[in-house]
């Protein structure tokens, strides 16, 4: 019988090694998997590459790992955000590489990678220096940059509702990076706020089907305690 569930967060992130690249899925607070990301900073693998839409907020999750000195290089698309002191401090120390990236060319990056694509050319970037050691090429008289895929070793998620399968829904905003995550690393773990029967989900509100997952641990929905909060936002 299949069956993907685990215990805790503690057991899913165990095999998270050290140099791994781990996608981390949310957007701002809204999806964030932090009760996986917490677990991951109790079991130490260091020097890792991230990549994740922002850097984190103050000593929480992914601000936190990075606090911790424990990510060598980040791949996101909004790096500075006010409460991202620890990438802040640490970045401007040298201590953590950032590797800058347009929001949509990221998502689009990492959905190739999940697609088996070899890249694509975009006009985003062009004549930028992020654009830098890039090929250019000129497509009906105007200039693309190609962008590779980005894959992972590890996903880490956050999703509403699971069954035993692995099957996932997303709750409003959860629906941001979360479902082209699970498509782009090798093993895909999902926190989940409730953990239901098999055939508790109807086929055409499965957001993330279960083959693409590995691990599921389901978590108590309670008030965040120590995350960031935005007025008015669902997760």
């Amino acid at each position: 019988m299949i069956n993907k569930t685990l215990a805790t967060c503690s057991e899913a992130v165990a095999s998270v090694f050290d140099g791994a690249t781990v996608m981390i899925g949310g957007f701002g607070d809204p999806g964030v998997p932090g009760r996986l990301i917490e677990a991951l900073r109790q079991q130490g693998a260091t020097n890792l590459v991230v990549i994740h839409n922002g850097a984190g907020f103050h000593d929480f999750a992914l601000g936190g790992l990075i606090k911790d000195g424990r990510v060598r290089k980040l791949v996101a698309s909004f790096p500075n955000y006010p409460s991202a002191s620890a990438f802040r401090d640490r970045y401007l120390k040298g201590e953590t590489e950032l590797e800058l990236v347009p929001q949509g060319t990221l998502i689009e990056r990492i959905r190739a990678a999940g697609a088996g694509l070899g890249g694509f050319y975009t006009r985003t970037a062009v004549g930028t220096e992020l654009a830098a050691g890039k090929e250019i090429r000129v497509i009906d008289g105007r200039r693309y940059v190609f962008e590779a895929p980005l894959h992972a070793d590890f996903a880490l998620l956050k999703a509403d509702r699971a069954d035993r399968l692995g099957n996932l829904t997303y709750r409003y905003a959860m629906r941001n990076f979360n479902p082209i995550m699970a498509t782009a690393a090798n093993i895909v773990i999902a926190e989940v706020e409730k953990l239901v029967p098999v055939g508790a989900l109807a086929p055409d509100e499965i957001h993330t089907p279960g083959v693409f997952v590995d691990h599921i641990v389901e978590i108590n929905r309670h008030p965040r305690l120590f995350e960031p909060r935005y007025e008015g936002t669902e997760t």
